[in-house]
C-alpha cells in the first residue's frame, strides 16, 4: 500500500484482507492503521465484514423493548402535510408538499382557479424505488420552466433538469455531476438562461456558469467566474433581475469573498464583476433591496454579525454604513428587506438567535430604527427568511412540538400569518393554524398527563480553561429526580444548535427521557469567535466543553452516569466519540451517526479536503499532533485505553461528505481492542447518504438509535 502524503511512508505491508498491518510514519511518529482496507467500500473483504456487522446489529435490535413504540410515536408526529415557502411566478404559486403519509416532497404548481393544483415533479413517480430525492428547485421568471435538482442513493451529486412547468416533461438533456447548485434565472431572456455553479472539484471545474436552455440544439455553457483558489465553494444569486452577486466560501465558512455586477445593458456572459470584499478574514451575506441599496450581513469587526449598507457602485468596506449593530447576546442569523421594487414603504426584518431560540424584529431599512418586534408562535427556530416579489417576506417556523409551518409577512403586519391561507387552491390541514401553545405535548394513551408541556432550562458548566458553556435541557413538566438523558452536541463549522421540530426528540421525551444540548465551542452559538476558539488546533476545546457539560448534568441531578447517552452526527459524531475515548467513564452509551473518526486521513475521505480550515491538516506537524490527540480511531487502537461505553455507529454507503469509511474503521478498531460487556454496533445502510432520505427510512434510523439509547440507559417502556 502506498501513501502519497509527502511527510509519511508505509513501513509494513498489508494483511491478506488488504492492509491490516499498515503503519505510517508521519513527522517521525509511527501511526498504525490496521483497518485501512475498510476504506475500500465495495471490496469482497469489506462486504463480508459488513455482513457480519449487519447480523450483529439485527440480533441486538430485537432485544430493544422501546423500538416499536418509538417508531410509531415518531411517525405519528410526522403525519402532517409539510409545505415549503411559496415562490410566485406570473400568478402561479410553486411549492413543495410532503403529504402527511408521503415519503418525499413533490413539487406543485398552484393557481387560484378551480383547476388549482398540478404536480410538476414527484420523485416517487420519477423513481418508484424511493432512492431519488428532490434536492432543490427554481422556477423561471415567467413560470413556464422549472430547474429541478435530484440525486440518487444519497450521494448528493446529482442532475439538474429543466422541466416544462405545465407538463412536467424535460425540455433538454440534464446537466450531470452537480452538488446542490444555486440557480439564478435571467429575466426575459431568449432563449431562457440561468447561472449555476459547479462546486465539486472531482472534474476540475469550480465556478459560476451561464447556461442557455437549448432544447434540441447544441449546448454552450459559458464560464463567467472561475474559482481562483482550490477548496472553495462558489455561490450565485440574481436580485431584481439586475444585480448579480457571486461568492466564494473558503473551506467551511470562516471567510468568503463577494463580488457584485450590474447587468443592466450588459452581456450576461461577461458580467462586470466588482469586488465587495476579497481576501478579508470575514464572512458576508449580500443582498440588494428593492431601492437598489446593497446590504451586507457580515462578521467584519463583528463576530456576532452586524448589518451594513452601501451602494452597488461603491461596494467596498470603506463605504459601508452600519444599519444594525452587533448585539453581544445574540447572533444576527438572517435578514430580509421588504417593499415594492423601485422603493416605497418597506421594512427590514432582522432574525437573531439567542441560545438556539429565534427572535424576529422589523426595522427602518434606512437607519435600522426598531419599528416593532414580531411575535412568533413560541420558543422555536425561524429558517428560510426571504423577501418576496410582492414586497413581503416568507419564513419557516418550527419548535420542539410544532412541525414546520410557513409564515408570510407584509410591511405593516403586526405578526406573520400562516400560509397557505384563503384564496389558495390547496391548503394544508393541521399546518394551516399555528397552535395556541406550541409547547403542549400531544396526548397519548400511555403518554404524559393531559396538559403536560415541554420545559426548557439552561445550565452553565465550566470547561477546563474556565470558559462558561451553556447547556439546554428539555424535559416534560413534572419529571423529578435523575432519569435517562441524551446529551447532543455538534461543535463544528460555526453552526449553532437550534431548537426546531424533532419528532425523535419529542418521542424520547414522551417515553420519559430528558434531552440536553451542549452549545460547545466550534459551533456558532455565540458567533464567529466562539467558532474559531474551537477550530483547528483548538478543536480539543469542543471536546472539553462537551465533557464538562456531561459532568454538569450528573452533578445537577439531571441523570446518573449509567443513565447518560452521548449523541452526535457528522462533526458531532467526532465530538461524542472523542469525548468517550478520552473519558470512558463519562456515560453509559454513545450514538455516533455518520461520524468523522480517522482524523489523520480525513482529508482523503469524502469532502475532508475542504475542511482543513476547520480541523487542520496532517501535513502540518502542529496540526497533526492536535488531530492525533483526539482522533477517536487512533485512541481506540491504543492498547492502554480502558473499556468503552456501549457504542452505536451508523454509516451510509452513499455518503460523499464524511464517507462511510470512518464508521467502518471505527467499529473495527473498537471490536479489535475489546469493549467488555457493552455492545459495539454498526448500523449500515445502502441506497442512502449523508443528506435527505425517504420518511420511512428516516423513522427507522431514528427509532433504532433511540431504542438503543433507551436500552443502555434504562429507559423503561412503563417509565
Amino acid at each position: 500500500m502506498v501513501s502519497s502524503r509527502p511527510p509519511g511512508e508505509i513501513t509494513a505491508p498489508g494483511t491478506a484482507e488488504g492492509g491490516g498491518a499498515a503503519v505510517e510514519i508521519l513527522h517521525g511518529r509511527r501511526v498504525p492503521d490496521p483497518f485501512r482496507w475498510l476504506e475500500e467500500p465495495d471490496s469482497p473483504a469489506t462486504a463480508a465484514w459488513l455482513a457480519e456487522r449487519e447480523r450483529e446489529f439485527a440480533a441486538a435490535a430485537r432485544s430493544w423493548p422501546l423500538r416499536t413504540r418509538l417508531a410509531e410515536d415518531i411517525r405519528t408526529h410526522l403525519r402532517t402535510d409539510l409545505w415549503s415557502p411559496p415562490e410566485i411566478r406570473d400568478g402561479t404559486v410553486f411549492s413543495t408538499l410532503r403529504p402527511a403519509d408521503g415519503e418525499h416532497p413533490r413539487l406543485l404548481a398552484l393557481s387560484p382557479s378551480a383547476s388549482g393544483e398540478r404536480t410538476v415533479f414527484d420523485p416517487a413517480v420519477f423513481d418508484p424505488t424511493g432512492r431519488t430525492t428532490l434536492d432543490a428547485w427554481e422556477p423561471s421568471p415567467d413560470g413556464r420552466l422549472v430547474a429541478v435538482q435530484t440525486s440518487r442513493d444519497g450521494t448528493e451529486r446529482g442532475s439538474l433538469r429543466v422541466l416544462d412547468a405545465r407538463s412536467g416533461l424535460p425540455v433538454e438533456e440534464p446537466l450531470h455531476g452537480l452538488r446542490y447548485t444555486h440557480v439564478a434565472w435571467l429575466p426575459a431572456s431568449s432563449p431562457p438562461a440561468f447561472y449555476y455553479v459547479r462546486r465539486d472539484d472531482h472534474d476540475g471545474r469550480r465556478g459560476v456558469w451561464l447556461h442557455r436552455v437549448h432544447g434540441a440544439g447544441p449546448r454552450r455553457d459559458v464560464l463567467v467566474h472561475a474559482c481562483a483558489a482550490p477548496r472553495t465553494v462558489p455561490g450565485v444569486r440574481l436580485r431584481h433581475g439586475r444585480w448579480l452577486l457571486i461568492t466564494e466560501s473558503h473551506g467551511t465558512g470562516h471567510r468568503n469573498d463577494v463580488w457584485i455586477a450590474d447587468l443592466a445593458g450588459r452581456s450576461p456572459e461577461r458580467p462586470p464583476l466588482v469586488p465587495v470584499h476579497v481576501g478579508l478574514e470575514a464572512e458576508s451575506e449580500a443582498d440588494v433591496g428593492p431601492d437598489g441599496t446593497l446590504y451586507l450581513r457580515t462578521t467584519l469587526d463583528a463576530p456576532r454579525r452586524r448589518l451594513c449598507a452601501t451602494t452597488p457602485d461603491a461596494p467596498s468596506p470603506a463605504h459601508w454604513r452600519e444599519v444594525l449593530s452587533e448585539d453581544p447576546a445574540t447572533t444576527l442569523d438572517g435578514f430580509a428587506v421588504t417593499g415594492a421594487a423601485g422603493g416605497g414603504t418597506g421594512a427590514l426584518l432582522a432574525l437573531r438567535t439567542r441560545l438556539g431560540i429565534s427572535e424576529l424584529s422589523a426595522h427602518d431599512p434606512g437607519d435600522g430604527r426598531l419599528l416593532h418586534r414580531l411575535p412568533l408562535p413560541g420558543e422555536g427556530m425561524v429558517t428560510r427568511l426571504e423577501p418576496t416579489a410582492d414586497g413581503g417576506a416568507n419564513l419557516c417556523y418550527a419548535d420542539v412540538t410544532t412541525q414546520q409551518v410557513v409564515l408570510r409577512y407584509r410591511p405593516g403586519d403586526s405578526a406573520p400569518t400562516p400560509w397557505p391561507g384563503p384564496g389558495t387552491a390547496r391548503r394544508p390541514g393541521r399546518c394551516a393554524t399555528v397552535p395556541p401553545d406550541p409547547r403542549a405535548v400531544p396526548p397519548a394513551e400511555d403518554g404524559p398527563r393531559p396538559g403536560a408541556r415541554v420545559a426548557r432550562r439552561v445550565l452553565w458548566c465550566r470547561s477546563v480553561d474556565g470558559t462558561r458553556v451553556p447547556v439546554t435541557v428539555l424535559s416534560l413538566d413534572g419529571r423529578g429526580g435523575p432519569g435517562p438523558t441524551i446529551l447532543h452536541g455538534y461543535g463544528g463549522f460555526g453552526r449553532p444548535r437550534q431548537f426546531g421540530f424533532s419528532a425523535t426528540v419529542l418521542a424520547w421525551l414522551r417515553a420519559g427521557g430528558r434531552y440536553a444540548v451542549a452549545h460547545v465551542r466550534g459551533g456558532g452559538d455565540a458567533g464567529r469567535d466562539w467558532h474559531l476558539r474551537g477550530a483547528r488546533r483548538a478543536k480539543i476545546r469542543a471536546v472539553q466543553d462537551f465533557t464538562a457539560a456531561a459532568d454538569r448534568l450528573v452533578a445537577d441531578g439531571v441523570c446518573r452516569r449509567d443513565q447518560l447517552c452521548l449523541s452526535g452526527g457528522s462533526a458531532g459524531g467526532l465530538l461524542v466519540l472523542a469525548a468517550a475515548a478520552l473519558r470512558p467513564d463519562l456515560c453509559a452509551a454513545v450514538i455516533a451517526s455518520a461520524p468523522l473518526a480517522d482524523m489523520v486521513r480525513f482529508e482523503r475521505l469524502g469532502l475532508g479536503a475542504m475542511w482543513t480550515r476547520e480541523f487542520g491538516t496532517a501535513d502540518d506537524p502542529g496540526d497533526f499532533a492536535a488531530l492525533l490527540s483526539y482522533s477517536p480511531y487512533h485512541l481506540a487502537l491504543a492498547a492502554d485505553r480502558p473499556r468503552w461505553p456501549a457504542v452505536l455507529l451508523t454509516g451510509f454507503h452513499g455518503d460523499t461528505r464524511t464517507d462511510a469509511a470512518h464508521p467502518r474503521k471505527m467499529c473495527a478498531a473498537l471490536l479489535a481492542t475489546g469493549s467488555g460487556p457493552r455492545p459495539i454496533l454498526l448500523r449500515y445502510e445502502r441506497g442512502v447518504g449523508h443528506g435527505p432520505r425517504a420518511v420511512t427510512r428516516a423513522i427507522d434510523l431514528a427509532a433504532d438509535a433511540h431504542a438503543f439509547a433507551a436500552a443502555e440507559t434504562g429507559l423503561s417502556p412503563r417509565r
